[in-house]
């Protein structure tokens, strides 16, 4: 897979590039990453990439020639359009499923911008996507496209050293991971759960998987409603409702009841 990012802050990316998972997959040749400034693709004596916004406002605005200019230098006339990605507060939220769908292309071009915003025909008629990593606003794209790439490339044969670890991600399976434990079995008093130490890979499996639910139910509930569940999981989830539900109603009547007595 090759992967450009287009950015005024290359250095950014330095470190990122060339260490851990990204490093390595760089090293195998599974990857190629560059950080490209377009700054240099500005066609005026001062390098301007930005201007102020048309009808007033506060900000600066970045300019379309440069990026137009920018990604175009990328892309062969005659090849394939690769995906041209767009991050900002308003693209669509990043998941893992969009991580897995972008690790099949080929190509992928990251565009970060800063200031204020980006000229609406670079949404309209440069870009094919735009993402966003959550409902912030962080300095410009670099930070965002990061934690893109980090999450794609992992996804790509051969980065990983064990090929499962991506398969069994949280979000991977639509649920969280489950709880995990190394050496030492006994820690502070603290122990491995006898299961973990049995040897018995279907015992072990079928708690993993009921761990990986109850994670869910506890923290991201919202996840159930698209997950691949068995008949006898939904029962199971139901009756942890219910019983969340009871203990709920419990805890608000003794709130009703102290609040009396005072």
């Amino acid at each position: 897979m090759r992967i450009d990012v287009l950015t005024l802050f290359p250095e950014m990316f330095d470190g990122v590039f060339s260490s851990s998972i990204l490093g390595k997959a760089r090293e195998k040749g599974i990857v190629s990453l560059a950080a490209v400034n377009f700054r240099q693709f500005s066609t005026d004596k001062h390098s301007t990439v930005d201007d102020y916004p048309y009808g007033g406002g506060g900000g600066m605005v970045l300019k379309p020639e440069p990026m137009f200019a920018a990604v175009e230098s990328l892309v062969p006339a005659d090849g394939p359009r690769p995906r041209i990605i767009l991050m900002c507060p308003q693209g669509e939220t990043f998941t893992q499923q969009k991580a897995e769908q972008l690790s099949s292309e080929e190509h992928l071009i990251f565009v970060c911008g800063h200031y204020e915003g980006y000229d609406e025909r670079i949404r309209e008629h440069l870009v094919t996507d735009e993402l966003s990593i959550g409902d912030y606003v962080l300095t410009g794209g670099e930070l965002p496209a990061m934690v893109v790439i980090d999450s794609v490339a992992r996804l790509l044969p051969g980065v990983l050293g064990n090929e499962t670890s991506a398969v069994t991600d949280s979000f991977s399976t639509g649920l969280l991971e489950y709880p995990h434990y190394t050496r030492p079995a006994v820690f502070r008093d603290w122990e491995v759960p006898e299961v973990l130490l049995s040897g018995h890979h279907g015992k072990i499996d079928a708690w993993r998987r009921e761990q990986s639910l109850l994670r869910t139910f506890k923290r991201r509930p919202d996840l159930l409603e698209q997950a691949e569940l068995t008949a006898k999981e939904r029962v199971w989830l139901a009756g942890l409702r219910e019983r969340e539900e009871r203990l709920m109603e419990r805890e608000a009547q003794q709130h009703v009841d102290r609040a009396e007595k005072e």
